[in-house]
């Protein structure tokens, strides 16, 4: 569900970006025309949409959480770490370091923010910090925000009641934001070995839980090894990766419903983690040689 606020008091709008993203200081400010947010929370991902008339210039606390942003009208200059940053129209980027302050200067601008907890970024690339606050190139950045419209606008308000498409569309998300946007590994796993019976153990958790939304943290914490390691484990020793491998034991789960007729295309297809039908049939039939409708007729 959306919450929309709007204000038209400066102590109101304070009061609203405090509590959306770090407590803040107006060193500048005049009475906002409007100012309006509209707010979408999805697990530990939540897409604000801000904008309205107004011009001011505030000092934050470290937002503790990754935030970037892409800004469709106005001006916004950013400072963090020594670095000051002049941001157009059409510009995406990163606020600022989640530990560090910053200061900001808005001149009513109107912009997408996509909020990532470092929980959900661990649970797709294990001990990855976000180091640049720029894309690595204007191409990723259109694509990074086309991921970001589609997931708010188009799959996370039909699918909120499906964990599996929820949970892929925040790895997909993630996932292309770790393309945009510079990062480091802090942690070398490298070297790191995985025994056979702790790859048997991964496989079975996948087995038994693929029904749930889980994470390749999950399958590590229950292989009782490292993110990496285990990610190493599965390409060394199946040429695959642990969310593939959980993508194959679901397309298996949703071949038996059909053959039950457990539900129609659409809904199967959603209920093991599809979003588009469409995606769906050609996995299936990839995977089976027919179209899911067929394997469902003949059930």
């Amino acid at each position: 569900m959306e919450r929309v606020v709007e204000v038209t008091d400066l102590d109101a709008a304070r009061e609203v970006l405090s509590a959306a993203y770090a407590k803040m200081r107006f060193d500048r400010g005049d009475e906002p025309t409007r100012l309006w947010m509209a707010s979408r929370a999805a697990g530990a991902v939540r897409f604000d949409r801000l904008g309205g008339v107004y011009g001011l210039a505030a000092t934050v606390e470290p937002l503790q959480v990754n935030a970037f942003g892409y800004l469709e009208a106005g001006r916004l200059r950013l400072r963090s770490e020594g670095q000051e940053r002049f941001l157009g129209p059409g510009d995406a980027f990163r606020v600022a370091a989640p530990d560090q302050p910053y200061a900001a200067t808005l001149d009513s601008p109107q912009v997408e923010m996509v909020i990532l907890n470092q929980s959900v970024v661990d649970q797709v690339a294990e001990d990855v910090r976000f180091t640049g606050c720029q894309p690595v190139s204007p191409e990723r950045a259109v694509r990074w925000r086309s991921t970001c419209a589609h997931l708010r606008d188009e799959v996370l308000p039909v699918f909120a009641d499906e964990p599996l498409v929820v949970g892929n569309a925040t790895h997909l998300l993630v996932s292309m934001t770790l393309a945009t946007f510079p990062h480091v590994t802090v942690v070398d796993y490298a070297t790191e070995q995985v025994r056979p019976h702790a790859l048997k153990r991964a496989i079975a958790f996948i087995e038994s839980e693929a029904a749930r939304d889980i994470t390749a943290a999950d399958i590590a914490r229950a292989a009782r090894v490292s993110v990496r390691a285990i990610q190493l484990a599965f390409r060394r020793h199946l040429d695959t990766t642990p969310m593939a491998y959980i993508r194959r034991v679901r397309l298996a789960q949703a071949h038996v419903d059909l053959q039950r007729s457990n539900g129609t295309v659409t809904e199967i297809a959603a209920r093991w983690g599809y979003a588009r039908p469409s995606v769906f049939a050609a996995h299936y039939r990839t995977a089976y040689g027919v179209s899911p409708s067929q394997t469902l007729r003949s059930g």
